[in-house]
């Protein structure tokens, strides 16, 4: 009888074993690479992810939900957080750890909030305490950044997050995108956080340090204007800040950001209005920051990391931007200050966010109901 039992458990575990082997597919490159895809896990329309840890990552979901994930594949909600108002491009946004997560325990989430019934709504970033163990639990919830002034609609508020470098000029500073609510002119205007990226210190407070000074007590927050709707944003190797944010009609863009600059919208674009109506390129205009790299037609950008692992020594330094419309895993190889596209991964899904894992791997949220957490690695 052991015998038999010992025989059905190894036939089990081989059948679970195959069975996960052949959820498994090849990812081929446009530029020769393969990656093999794993799936980790599934969720509702899943939004954006960090690493916690080597084995544990959280991920939110544009409906409400906030999960912590193991990277075998185990899914536990976490309660107590905030409920976003949903529609649109709007809902919970994005979770990142402060960077002392191991000591402190607090992370980072944006969403969408109303404060009229929905009549207006706005990107808000808060921080909480999350207690981790059977039953994980944000709590002490508070408020870090408000994303004035609060418009109609439900578009365009890109609120993507991040955190300067440990040990550089920008450790302990956090980094929001504020997108231009598809108004176009706040992108140029003092008096509102719109088209913009936001520096704040880890508690919302506003750095003395900050590029505008003399524009009103609003725009002491501002690190650079004149953009439109960003959807990506990571530091690289050399502390640099990255962006990317979606074009017009065409001409997305990746930027490098540098303070005080400002790059250009609506003024100008790589792309044209949808109504057809033309946008002046950017180098009829030079006192704008040009794009380091630009696409036409539209990837539609979503997630940004900069590779710095050793999975893919080759790879050290390029850019990697999901593309929701090109239904791609995008590669951007940098040098220096220069950009352009060196390969595109497509299994035909949109891919809503990617970010590098602790041992060097690449995950991916795919868009949409049903969209999958995958692992990618070297064959």
């Amino acid at each position: 009888m052991k015998k038999l039992a010992v025989a059905l458990l190894f036939s089990l575990t081989a059948f679970w074993g195959s069975a996960q082997a052949a959820d498994a597919f090849t990812v081929e490159g446009s530029a020769g690479g393969t990656l093999i895809a794993t799936p980790v896990a599934s969720f509702d329309s899943p939004w954006a992810m960090s690493f916690i840890s080597d084995t544990q990552m959280l991920v939110t979901t544009k409906p409400g939900k906030l999960w912590l994930v193991s990277t075998d594949g185990t899914t536990r909600p976490v309660s107590g957080v905030p409920t976003p108002v949903v529609g649109g491009q709007g809902g919970l946004g994005d979770v990142v750890p402060h960077p002392e997560f191991a000591t402190n325990s607090l992370i980072y989430l944006s969403y969408i909030e109303s404060q009229d019934d929905g009549a207006t709504r706005g990107a808000v970033v808060v921080r909480g305490t999350l207690s981790l163990g059977d039953q994980p639990a944000l709590s002490d919830i508070e408020r870090i950044w408000s994303q004035y002034p609060y418009r109609s609609g439900a578009g365009h508020f890109s609120h993507k997050i991040a955190f300067g470098p440990n040990g550089s000029a920008q450790d302990g500073k956090l980094f929001i995108t504020s997108g231009d609510r598809q108004e176009q002119t706040p992108a140029q205007r003092w008096d509102m956080a719109l088209g913009k990226v936001i520096r704040l210190n880890d508690d919302g407070t506003i750095p003395s340090d900050n590029p505008f000074q003399d524009q009103g007590e609003l725009a002491k927050s501002f690190w650079t204007l004149g953009h439109r709707n960003l959807l990506g944003i990571a530091f690289d190797a050399e502390d640099r800040l990255w962006t990317h944010e979606m074009g017009p009609r065409h001409g997305d863009e990746l930027n490098l950001i540098q303070p005080g600059l400002n790059y250009g919208w609506p003024v100008v674009s790589m792309g044209d209005n949808y109504s057809g109506k033309t946008i002046p390129d950017h180098d009829t205009r030079p006192e704008f920051a040009a794009p380091n790299a630009f696409w036409v037609p539209s990837i539609a950008p979503s997630g940004l990391a900069i590779y710095s692992g050793e999975m893919f020594p080759d790879w050290k330094g390029n850019a990697f931007i999901g593309g929701l419309v090109s239904k791609a895993l995008i590669r951007v190889q940098i040098d220096g200050t220069n950009a352009q596209e060196a390969e595109r991964f497509s299994w035909n899904k949109r891919v809503r966010d990617v970010e590098q894992g602790p041992n060097g791997a690449l995950w991916v949220l795919e868009d949409k109901s049903g969209g999958r957490l995958l692992r990618l690695e070297k064959p």
